[in-house]
């Protein structure tokens, strides 16, 4: 158990700092440290603070089909939630609400111009990538003469994602809620933080998110997949199954925190014992393999509609 938990540690830990580290630095350009220091000199020598800043959103949406067993792949924003949910077309439907800031109209033009997506198509695959003052690379090759000022502007994209149930789906998220819902295909989840909630029957689903709360919800009475791995760095960790659940439940909270089980119909299995931090169990005949693993927070797992579930929401 030792060397599971110090391999799933690691995993986590690596996958965890890739992600934050991305977002971290493309949130933050060069130019917005400076210009945070060029603010607080002007205020320290008694200059007016600046202007408030002006706001703009703009919705952008954009269909593609999508052959049966294709894939999704999504670069989000550095800062933005991220929605996914199924639906029955063999068509894929993006959704963008681009927010951005700056101190005039024309400001406000020029950026729009910048902060945006870009999508790649061909018959099995899609790939949606957020471009913008984050990427370096792509400035120079679009608004290389973009003045430094506007670099440190704030701006979010805010994507929902409609696809086919049976699609593959890659996510790398920042900063922002991500929920994922009706998915059975192969997927790949990383967010930098801002909470998840997940409510998933099927696939094969393996996810890294740095900061919760995170929801997961099994709407199925068998998991229909290879099975599930949630990894949260920090934060509670909430996971509901149906009554009349059968799969296998792996459950470890790495550092401080505690595994509570609520659930009755969870048993663990031979020749395991359960702690305050470690459980591996089994529900009705057993099945595929859920795993949760926190590295400090609360994991529970609950009964759908459970009382407890409304008395952990709050806590």
């Amino acid at each position: 158990m030792t060397n599971v938990s110090t391999r799933l540690l690691k995993s986590a830990l690596v996958a965890l700092v890739a992600v934050v580290l991305v977002f971290a630095l493309a949130a933050y350009p060069s130019g917005a440290s400076q210009s945070g220091r060029r603010s607080n000199e002007k205020k320290g020598a008694g200059e007016a603070p600046p202007p408030l800043l002006l706001k703009r959103t703009t919705t952008r949406r954009e269909t593609h089909r999508l052959g049966y067993g294709g894939s999704v792949t999504l670069v989000g924003a550095p800062e933005g939630s991220v929605t996914v949910e199924a639906w029955p077309k063999d068509e894929v439907e993006i959704t963008a609400d681009v927010e951005q800031s700056a101190a005039t109209e024309d400001e406000l033009t020029r950026l729009a111009a910048v902060n945006t997506f870009v999508v790649d198509t061909d018959l099995n695959h899609i790939r949606v990538t957020t471009v913008g003052v984050h990427d370096r690379k792509y400035l120079k090759r679009v608004a290389r003469d973009l003045p430094k000022n506007l670099l440190a502007m704030p701006w979010k994209i805010d994507y929902h994602l409609r696809v086919p149930a049976s699609v593959d789906l890659e996510i790398n998220a920042g900063r922002g809620a991500l929920t994922v819902s009706g998915v059975e295909g192969a997927l790949q989840l990383n967010a930098g933080g801002g909470g998840a909630d997940f409510t998933l029957a099927g696939g094969d689903v393996n996810a890294t998110l740095a900061a919760g709360p995170v929801m997961v919800r099994v709407s199925a009475r068998s998991w229909r997949g290879r099975g599930l791995d949630v990894r949260v760095a920090s934060g509670d960790l909430t996971v509901e199954l149906p009554a009349g659940f059968s799969g296998d439940i792996n459950a470890e909270v790495l550092r401080a925190g505690r595994v509570e089980n609520a659930y009755a119909g969870l048993a663990p299995r031979e020749d395991t014992k359960p702690t305050e931090r470690s459980l591996q169990a089994r529900a009705g005949a057993g099945g595929a393999t859920l795993s949760f693993t926190v590295g400090d927070g609360t994991l529970r797992i609950l009964q759908e509609g459970s009382k407890q579930k409304a008395e952990g929401g709050r806590q």
